[in-house]
């Protein structure tokens, strides 16, 4: 009950900060980050938290389930059909680049084999919008951009996923076994999509007949309730739960945009409560052992994958586009590391490879790092684009004595 209790008090302070970080470059996200660090046994010692706790796995795999169902339900297929060349670029050049690249700082400058430095770049190699909500959740922004890193950061989840399974497969103690490994790992992608499109259908086929029918107060609980079967569905047959959670999302918004009219509010609040969750989990694991594992070649590859190896292979995939040079650039940039990366991270920990430990201490610092540099920049570059109303009050403004009513979008910087 003391992580309860922690977690309750991390969310009020968040809560009543969250009008200043969407304004400043304090960050929600951040928030919650430190207070896991700081009542972890790296410091007060309130809660006791290792890598191999089942909390950590199973807060970074809901949070990821709820991010990617509630990230589907904000794609649009008119508007992907007609702006999927500048995605397309980043998710077909650009992350292979980025993969690649993190796998060449990894090799030489911690020291780690060839199989396990590509692995590292396999899980680092998906961004999250989540830390930079103030870009993708703002209308003043550029339509292009905000699609180009939304898009990017839903569907760059699920193709590095098999890359990530493949390549632990191939460095694990059963390495021998890829080939009977590589089909399965098929059929869990396959049999997710399958859920992640049949599902919703059905779902709204149910809604559609005469004599079925949700009343007004219930019908947010329909597409929640679409989304529990599907993960539990999903656990329960190894299915995919990632790439089926954002088919899900994706198709519902599609066959049934009241479902997700009436959704929003809530999904938003229940996406937000379990990111806010896996943070603190996560922000626990950050003990200063953890820190003093890795070495000097190692934060200098942590630098470099913030810094460099992302803007270039982004920079690079973009050559051509109609995007001008600001809109690169901030693309290039906010290439934030996500609960994707934590829950691979989770997976190359608990493979038993045998420099496992070392990629994961290189993985977890590197997200702490990539969570510090873009969510505190996130309203600073937003400003450049005239974003000036960025927590629903304008900064200067009197504080107003019934405050308006706002989505978790609007009033979270944890939220794109």
């Amino acid at each position: 009950m003391v992580l309860v209790a922690v977690f309750g008090v991390a969310l009020l302070i968040a809560v009543l900060f969250s009008g200043l970080a969407a304004r400043t470059v304090l960050s929600t996200s951040l928030l919650f980050l430190v207070g896991g660090a700081l009542v972890s046994d790296g410091f007060l010692g309130l809660i006791h938290i290792t890598a191999d706790s089942p909390i950590v796995a199973v807060t970074a795999d809901l949070a990821l389930f709820a991010v990617l169902f509630t990230d589907g339900m904000h794609v649009s297929f008119p508007k992907l059909r007609e702006n999927w060349k500048n995605p397309a670029r980043a998710l077909g050049l650009g992350m292979p680049l980025a993969m690649a690249g993190m796998a060449l700082i990894t090799h030489y400058l911690v020291g780690l084999d060839w199989t396990t430095s590509f692995l590292v770049g396999a899980v680092l190699a998906p961004t999250d919008p989540v830390f930079a909500s103030a870009i993708v959740g703002r209308k003043e922004v550029p339509a292009k951009l905000r699609q180009l890193l939304n898009v990017e950061s839903g569907i760059n989840d699920g193709l590095a996923l098999p890359v990530v399974l493949i390549l632990i497969a191939v460095a694990g103690p059963t390495s021998g076994q890829i080939q009977a490994s590589i089909p399965m790992i098929g059929m869990e992608l396959g049999l997710g999509l399958v859920f992640g499109i049949v599902l919703p259908l059905v779902v709204a086929g149910l809604v559609r007949l005469r004599l079925l029918g949700a009343e007004p107060k219930l019908q947010p609980l329909l597409p929640l309730a679409t989304g529990i079967i599907l993960y539990g569905l999903c656990h329960l047959t190894h299915a995919n739960p990632y790439l089926a959670a954002f088919s899900a999302g994706a198709v519902l918004a599609a066959v049934s945009p009241e479902a997700k009219t009436v959704f929003e509010p809530l999904g938003e609040a229940l996406a937000e409560l379990a990111k806010f969750a896996a943070l603190l989990v996560f922000g626990a694991l950050l003990t200063p052992q953890l820190f003093g594992d890795l070495s000097c070649g190692g934060y200098v590859a942590v630098v470099l994958a913030i810094v460099l190896i992302r803007p270039v292979s982004l920079l690079l995939s973009l050559l051509g586009t109609r995007l001008d040079r600001r809109e690169k650039l901030v693309a290039a940039w906010f290439g934030p590391k996500g609960f994707a990366s934590v829950v691979y991270g989770l997976l190359v920990l608990q493979a038993g490879i045998p420099q496992g430990q070392e990629a994961y201490t290189l993985i977890a610092i590197c997200i702490a790092f990539s969570i510090i540099a873009h969510s505190s920049t996130d309203v600073p570059i937003a400003r450049l684009f005239h974003v000036d109303d960025l927590a629903g009050i304008p900064a200067g403004s009197p504080k107003p004595s019934h405050p308006p009513v706002t989505t978790a979008r609007e009033t979270s910087r944890a939220r794109p």
